[in-house]
């Protein structure tokens, strides 16, 4: 099988609009999520209202999912060259994956959140690293769970691999090398999901060590899709234990 040329630096995504992309990404999410508070509030006519846990469940659903479907789009659109690399700079998005890298991915996606629950517990030393995920999971009703569970298994990896292991690792590597680039994507990585963990610091190590095993599976895999499995599994595992506790009713 003939593989994508060779794309050198100078193809390379600037980190500048990397960045900005990243950027783009969230201020969506925060519009989106605004915006739809405030028509709801509009339409029940009580703008100090509390909203209902389906309709928070919609909510998330909607402002990750209209984020998630205008930065790919948008990414195809700015670099469609990149997207069948099969190394960076080239995004692997076209790039069929080996079937034993799927298999690692779904044992990277297995392990990752095992090694680092246990480094964040010891670095915790007994305080919870709670998430706002907790909270909407808790009060929504079954049609809002499986919704939100979709949108964490398959609609964020998906955008967020692109974003940090397409786009930025894309963007990184060429002016930094491999281990630094990866180190550096997996930093932006962690740090745009402390907010959701309540900007707990000892929340990033493990957010970290699974962000740098993605740029591994991005680089080794030769494909985007491996690292986006993992993600999706690393995800799954998540809400598999939320879900159990919630209906053990812890």
């Amino acid at each position: 099988m003939s593989s994508a040329p060779t794309l050198s630096a100078w193809s390379a995504p600037g980190i500048g609009s990397a960045v900005g992309l990243i950027g783009l990404y969230l201020a969506l999410q925060v519009g989106v999520g605004m915006l739809g508070v405030a028509l709801l509030h509009r339409m029940q006519e009580a703008a100090t209202g509390a909203l209902q846990p389906a309709q928070t469940a919609i909510l998330a659903f909607a402002a990750v999912g209209t984020a998630a479907f205008a930065v790919v789009l948008l990414a195809r659109w700015r670099w469609p060259r990149l997207w069948p690399g099969r190394t960076p700079p080239g995004f692997g998005v076209c790039a069929v994956p080996q079937w034993r890298w799927l298999l690692i991915a779904v044992l990277v996606g297995l392990l990752a959140p095992w090694l680092g629950g246990v480094i964040t517990h010891v670095l915790a030393r007994g305080h919870e690293v709670g998430q706002n995920v907790e909270q909407i999971v808790r009060n929504a009703p079954l049609g809002g769970r499986i919704a939100l569970a979709v949108l964490a298994i398959s609609i964020a990896p998906v955008a967020e691999e692109l974003l940090f292991r397409g786009v930025l690792l894309s963007a990184l590597i060429p002016r930094c090398g491999l281990p630094v680039g990866a180190l550096l994507s997996a930093a932006a990585f962690a740090a745009i999901h402390l907010p959701g963990l309540g900007w707990h610091w000892y929340a990033l190590p493990q957010l970290l060590l699974l962000g740098v095993a993605l740029a591994w599976l991005r680089v080794h895999g030769h494909s985007l899709w491996p690292a986006v499995l993992a993600h999706g599994v690393h995800n799954a595992l998540a809400l598999g234990v939320l879900f159990s506790a919630l209906g053990a009713g812890v």
